[in-house]
């Protein structure tokens, strides 16, 4: 009896926003921004393995109430990425969703990132096919971002990318928490006051910058003051040197010289909040 093919695995990488500056409201009803985005060693995991047709399941911590029909952006990226280039392939794919939904980590974008890698590699198609790209751009603003799982810098809707490489962030220890509420993106932009307060900066060569913001931080901490607690909560490390909320929330993080430090602070943070989600990892 022939071997059952082994399968394939990917990360979903964890992305967080170093910055992000929202310039306009653009009258397509999207923002034009400009963005920092960095990624983590850790996030969901997909595997796949040659099949028939296309199939999706889902499990791990998260997996409660996502469907793995159609709606699904793993499954979309899947079948966007077999109709333009491999129409005769077929995977089974198993997503373990290790992140909160709705976090403001890329969630669903990085695994639909994911999946245009990993498929690629079982489809054996060419890694730098310009395709992807275009495929990644069409299933959402983070897509393309997610897909590179890079430090870049995006602008426009977050997905023009230029690569960056900061001094003092590859390796860096992080901490990510979230105090356990799913924060919808629209009702944030939506809160955004429409001040602009100036563009994203870049030293050369670039490194982190205290004067980096994250727009979208008061009127998520508006709507959920859960928020502002873990700021709060993270500010009072001593040892975190760089504190922000990412993406629209309601995840936040820190980052930490060392391992220890990191660890030191999320054992105090959990004493005092133990219903908090929050993940350990280092910066790509």
């Amino acid at each position: 009896m022939a071997d059952r093919p082994r399968a394939l695995r990917e990360t979903a990488h964890a992305k967080i926003n170093l910055a992000l500056h929202v310039r306009e409201r653009l009258p397509d009803g999207y923002h034009r921004i400009e963005t920092l985005f960095a990624f983590c060693e850790d996030g969901d995991v997909l595997e796949a393995e040659p099949a028939d047709g296309l199939g999706l399941t889902i499990d791990g911590p998260f997996a409660d109430g996502l469907s793995a029909g159609d709606g699904n952006l793993v499954i979309q990226a899947a079948e966007r990425l077999r109709a333009e280039r491999a129409p005769e392939a077929g995977a089974r794919i198993r997503l373990t969703k290790n992140l909160p939904i709705a976090s403001g980590i890329g969630g669903g974008s990085a695994d639909a990132a994911a999946t245009l890698r990993l498929l690629t590699r079982l489809w054996d198609l060419p890694a730098d096919d310009p395709s992807l790209a275009a495929i990644a751009a069409r299933l959402g603003a983070d897509v393309p971002a997610c897909l590179l799982s890079r430090t870049c810098r995006g602008d426009g809707k977050g997905d023009d990318l230029v690569p960056v490489e900061l001094a003092d962030t590859a390796g860096s220890a992080v901490l990510l928490v979230n105090p356990g509420v799913a924060v919808p993106t629209g009702p944030v932009f939506a809160g955004w006051d429409g001040q602009d307060r100036g563009g994203l900066s870049l030293d050369d060569p670039p490194r982190l910058d205290s004067a980096w913001r994250n727009d979208l931080a008061a009127p998520a901490r508006a709507a959920y003051p859960a928020i502002g607690d873990v700021l709060t909560a993270l500010e009072a490390r001593s040892a975190a040197r760089f504190v922000r909320m990412s993406g629209s929330g309601a995840t936040c993080f820190a980052l930490f010289d060392g391992d220890a430090d990191r660890d030191a602070a999320a054992e105090t943070i959990a004493r005092g909040h133990p219903g908090w989600w929050m993940l350990r990892s280092r910066l790509l």
